[in-house]
């Protein structure tokens, strides 16, 4: 651990991102942070809606909501009274340096990028495993797709672990003699909250409970088709001691409810019914999450939660749950010569994804031996 300064700061501001998969993976960094200045005063500019991820997380000491529509202008008006010492901002956009930059925030630390870099004090590189995500041109993708035996993944080698967007964040410590090393992204979770969401979901313990997240905010490039999820679903509750979370935010509800089973004693559907603390919560009281690659897998993995993932346009390798190589955490993926391609939309077959057949999801499920969090015996 770094030696405290006479110079250090004492109040420090984080711009955070906007999404939350990408808030996740920017928590251990946070962390870092946290270690790198122990005295300080951190504080977390966020979204409005990503707000209560970070209300008692223990890098943070307060946040502030971002409200939409507020200009930068706005922001660093709110930013200036705070009379912060340094700004580290996570984010690679013009605006969320402008807001450091018109607060007169002294030391502004972020990653190059254009348009931006004059308004930072610390430009940081691109960590030295970084692996640009290349979204291709349909003309692309339909000449990939055209080649007989065209080799997978565009005839390219998978990133390395050190490619994961974790290092993007964290490499923006190294000009504040922070620590790099890779912690695995954590939330944690209030007993309170997770005894509430148990009582009012109605989640006993001591079923076997599993997480099924349809949904993907992204685009639809990123979704399984629901047709698989309602077969996997139509699997799970065959079997008596399982019980499903449906989840998903307000825009997933007619989704959800897409692809419940015929008789949904089993089920429980919360999409569009939490909260952000309560949504973790709901997954901790999962034994596995079987989703596609969006902001509820990375909170999944965070809580402690295995996650199943079905990955088509993106890449595990740059954005998988935790970190690289965690045992815990299971990805399904077709192998096309078309992804990833990081499209929203699918200019073709969405072969990627209807390649990974149900049967498939529902046999690694019984591969990975899962448990009750408690057992109907100890109860």
């Amino acid at each position: 651990m770094a030696v405290a300064s006479t110079s250090d700061p004492l109040r420090i501001v984080v711009r955070g991102v906007n999404w939350l998969g990408d808030a996740v993976m920017s928590t251990p960094a946070v962390l870092r942070l946290r270690e790198r200045f122990p005295k300080a005063r951190i504080a977390l500019l966020t979204q409005a809606k990503l707000a209560g991820l970070w209300t008692d997380h223990p890098a943070i000491d307060d946040v502030i909501a971002l409200q939409p529509g507020e200009s930068a202008w706005a922001v660093a008006r709110r930013l200036r009274s705070q009379r912060f010492d340094l700004a580290v901002i996570l984010p690679n956009s013009p605006r969320s340096a402008m807001e450091a930059f018109l607060a007169r925030i002294p030391r502004r630390v972020g990653g190059r990028w254009p348009w931006r870099n004059w308004m930072l004090t610390d430009v940081v590189e691109a960590h030295p495993g970084a692996v640009a995500m290349h979204r291709r041109e349909a003309a692309e993708i339909e000449a990939a797709l055209a080649r007989p035996n065209a080799p997978a993944h565009w005839g390219e080698a998978l990133p390395p672990a050190a490619a994961h967007h974790v290092h993007q964040y964290l490499r923006l410590l190294r000009p504040l003699g922070g620590c790099v090393d890779p912690l695995p992204p954590s939330i944690g979770v209030s007993p309170t909250v997770l005894a509430e969401t148990r009582t009012r979901f109605d989640i006993d313990p001591t079923r076997l409970w599993i997480g099924i997240n349809a949904g993907a905010e992204f685009g639809a490039a990123k979704r399984w088709p629901v047709e698989s999820f309602r077969a996997v679903v139509a699997g799970l509750v065959r079997r008596p001691e399982v019980g499903l979370l449906i989840l998903g935010g307000p825009a997933d509800v007619e989704l959800a409810e897409s692809v419940l089973p015929l008789d949904p004693g089993q089920v429980r559907v919360l999409a569009g019914k939490t909260t952000l603390p309560q949504l973790a919560a709901a997954l901790k009281c999962c034994a596995v999450v079987v989703t596609n690659d969006t902001g509820p897998m990375h909170l999944a993995a965070a809580v402690g939660t295995p996650v199943l993932v079905l990955f088509g346009s993106t890449s595990p390798e740059l954005t998988g749950p935790g970190l690289p190589g965690d045992p815990r955490h299971r990805f399904l993926r077709h192998e096309v010569p078309c992804s990833p391609c990081f499209l929203r939309e699918c200019p073709a077959d969405l072969r990627c994804l209807h390649g990974i057949p149900p049967e498939r999801v529902l046999s690694v499920l019984r591969e990975m031996n899962l448990r009750p969090q408690v057992s109907p015996s100890s109860s």
